[in-house]
């Protein structure tokens, strides 16, 4: 995939550039985006490949779209991978939008679709939501939407870091500050050298985006706690149609708790524990990052018991400090 970074640009590897958009800046899929699927290891004949999967990937580079059957590949590997390719290709291609296709795999089951292709569409869809921000606090907020990030509380701040990017760079042996606070639970101490975004650099988050390399810090009062409000505004609009505001809250005191949507597995099973009165242990509780409070602009699609109550969000780490973020939550746990 040939990209050009234009200036203001980001996230270019998304293959945004690929896709058409409707009026309201929804995403089209368009030949060369599914090309840029059909480039991915995965689905590329190796060396050894039988003529029968190189003409079947040449035919589908000509024309993504059209009808395809792998059965009689010398690969049965190969075989799998075309047909979990196609099941997903159709699927998304019978929505009219990206938007569309992402919301209907995730309300209808998205088993059987590799998480790589889950985590491309997410990402193409996060893009279109933040077409025009400038500020890079919220792209790189935008990233915790589609990459996992690991964790590190340090000196009153906390850290978010892209785990894959963490982890490569501790075997390449690039050492740094940030260290044994971003490695597993468990794991020798192993220093990563991550710039952290701050107003000083946040001009260099557009040449840079592509790499995930920015940690971001998320503690109270700093300006990536504010920009992950932001980030989900803006998803919400988009993929939803629905106008809200969510501001950034250190804790939930509310005797007419009604409605909470947890953003990652643990942050769920925390929130519900506590709204039924469970206790909860004290390392437990810490291993919640971000809190937020969301109202609709329009409470007439509302269902009656949440009208004109704040519904509370809420983030969280695992055991091992990794946070993965389920943007997909908000698409059945709003009280729409």
């Amino acid at each position: 995939m040939n990209a050009t970074l234009l200036p203001g640009d980001f996230w270019v590897a998304s293959g945004h550039q690929l896709c058409d958009r409707d009026d309201l800046g929804r995403l089209i899929a368009t030949p060369d985006l599914w090309r840029a699927f059909l480039a991915r290891p995965e689905l590329v004949p190796p060396g050894e490949a039988c003529a029968r999967e190189r003409a079947l990937h040449a035919a589908l580079l000509d024309d993504p779209l059209r009808a395809a059957d792998p059965t009689g590949l010398a690969d049965p590997d190969a075989v799998e991978n075309f047909v979990v390719f196609l099941r997903f290709r159709d699927r998304v291609a019978a929505q009219p939008t990206l938007e569309a296709a992402w919301s209907e795999l995730y309300r209808a089951g998205v088993s059987g679709i590799p998480p790589i292709f889950l985590q491309m569409l997410t990402q193409l869809v996060v893009r279109a939501a933040l077409e025009g921000v400038t500020d890079a606090h919220v792209l790189r907020a935008g990233e915790t939407l589609f990459r996992p990030q690991r964790v590190a509380i340090t000196q009153g701040a906390m850290l978010l870091a892209d785990q894959e990017v963490v982890e490569a760079r501790a075997e390449d042996g690039d050492l740094g500050p940030l260290g044994r606070l971003l490695t597993e639970a468990g794991a020798p101490p192993v220093e990563v050298e991550l710039d952290v975004l701050s107003e000083h650099n946040a001009h260099e988050y557009f040449r840079r985006s592509d790499a995930h390399d920015m940690a971001l810090d998320i503690a109270e009062g700093r300006d990536g706690q504010a920009a992950l409000a932001r980030a989900l505004e803006r998803l919400i609009a988009h993929v939803m149609g629905e106008r809200v505001r969510i501001a950034a809250t250190p804790v939930i005191e509310d005797r007419n708790w009604t409605w909470h949507v947890g953003l990652d597995a643990e942050a769920t099973r925390i929130a519900n524990a506590l709204w039924h009165g469970k206790k909860v242990k004290q390392a437990e509780l810490a291993r919640i990052l971000w809190l937020g409070v969301l109202e609709f602009e329009d409470a007439s699609r509302v269902i009656p018991r949440a009208k004109g109550r704040p519904v509370y969000l809420a983030l969280a780490m695992d055991q091992a400090q990794l946070m993965r973020m389920k943007p997909q939550n908000l698409l059945t746990g709003l009280p729409l």
